[in-house]
């Protein structure tokens, strides 16, 4: 494992939280969770709360599915939990002091709203919202409440992201004009349909605002992938790598978008499964390309610049001067050393007792939903789109 030299001045502020301020609070002081949605993504969550050595206990579930509810209740933290069908009753429950909100995309507002109303607070995966028009709802509901709202944009507290948007920031790349995105997974080889007792699901209550139809176990396990519930790639993989990308480039919005898309191998997806894409910001751009049947190189960012380029994925980052052969060692290399879920989960449960903004306020969650849905609107309208489209803020 390499790490950049003097890795101490690369360091952002408040990028490495100390272990040690974590364990300070007392067993008797614990966070009580809500959990919201209680699917695979779900169990990562939890799984990043536990590692991340700040107490808590799961007082309360909601899932439609009632094994998956019956599962939580299984961890040891949750063995006294109450489960429901509907997430209303978690928000009810006063001795909730927070949620984690793992629905499908089209739920993310109506409960986030929801929860914040009943004074909780929340950490709410991405994308943070299903449509443009619920960033206004969205960043409405959080600003005019006391109330810490975390993005599920993980890369915001994942040391080396942080360090390499620094060196970014700090003009160590030069001129960026170009930002390069990929992401390719492979739903033939790594994806198990798994089977669903629907005597033992709510169907209407998961399609909830969504238009009446026949259960699906289908779109109940691929929900990305349809429009009623996701927005495929663009608002699932793309959305992470495009916060990076704002979030380095101090950019908020494009103001033009590219796409095109296909559905190649994934017969009866709405969504593509294959991606070209480009976007416009002042002064540079951003591309995306992705597959979802083929997962060699997985997926990555290249911030390009005339002195030098940063290349980063979740495992590592390097800088690659100019002049300097390919063949060559990175100039700088950095090693993750701790999944960013984990930093990310501890940063939210370290504001819920300090009452601190935290790293991935609602504002970039939008922000990084709002690229992935004009990305779409692209695709919808096609090929191509401008920014603000008529009729749009």
């Amino acid at each position: 494992m390499s790490y950049l030299p003097n890795r101490r001045s690369f360091v952002v502020g408040a990028g490495l939280t100390s272990l040690s301020a974590s364990r300070a609070f007392g067993a008797s002081d614990r966070i009580r969770v809500g959990i919201i949605g209680a699917g695979g993504r779900m169990g990562s969550l939890m799984g990043a709360a536990d590692s991340s050595g700040v107490p808590y206990e799961i007082v309360s579930v909601s899932d439609v599915y009632a094994p998956k509810r019956e599962a939580v209740t299984k961890r040891a933290n949750a063995t006294g939990a109450t489960t429901h069908m509907d997430y209303r009753e978690v928000l009810d429950n006063k001795d909730v002091d927070a949620v984690l909100i793992a629905t499908p995309d089209h739920w993310h507002v109506r409960i986030a709203v929801a929860a914040l109303a009943a004074g909780k607070d929340v950490y709410l995966e991405k994308p943070v919202t299903h449509t443009i028009e619920e960033g206004a709802t969205l960043l409405h509901a959080v600003r005019s409440s006391k109330q810490i709202l975390q993005c599920g944009m993980q890369q915001r507290s994942w040391t080396h992201f942080r360090n390499a948007v620094d060196l970014i920031q700090g003009g160590a790349l030069g001129r960026v004009t170009q930002v390069r995105t990929y992401w390719w997974q492979n739903y033939d080889l790594n994806w198990v349909q798994k089977p669903v007792d629907a005597s033992q699901l709510d169907w209407k209550q998961w399609l909830g605002g969504a238009p009446d139809q026949p259960f699906s176990i289908e779109k109940y396990n691929r929900w990305r992938w349809y429009w009623n519930f996701g927005g495929g790639a663009m608002t699932d993989l793309f959305a992470h790598w495009i916060d990076v990308a704002q979030w380095a480039m101090k950019a908020d919005e494009p103001s033009m978008a590219l796409m095109m898309g296909d559905t190649y191998l994934q017969e009866g997806w709405e969504c593509p499964d294959t991606i070209q894409a480009a976007f416009r910001y002042p002064g540079f751009d951003v591309v995306y390309e992705g597959m979802m049947s083929s997962s060699i190189d997985d997926g990555g960012l290249e911030f390009r610049g005339n002195k030098a380029t940063l290349k980063i994925n979740r495992s590592a980052m390097s800088i690659w001067h100019e002049g300097v052969k390919s063949n060559q060692n990175p100039l700088l290399k950095e090693d993750s050393f701790e999944d960013g879920t984990i930093t990310h989960m501890r940063n939210f449960f370290e504001c819920v007792k300090s009452r601190k903004e935290p790293n991935a306020p609602v504002e970039a969650g939008i922000a990084a939903a709002r690229a992935g849905h004009i990305g779409n609107l692209a695709f919808h309208s096609g090929g191509k789109t401008m920014w603000p489209a008529k009729g749009k803020v």
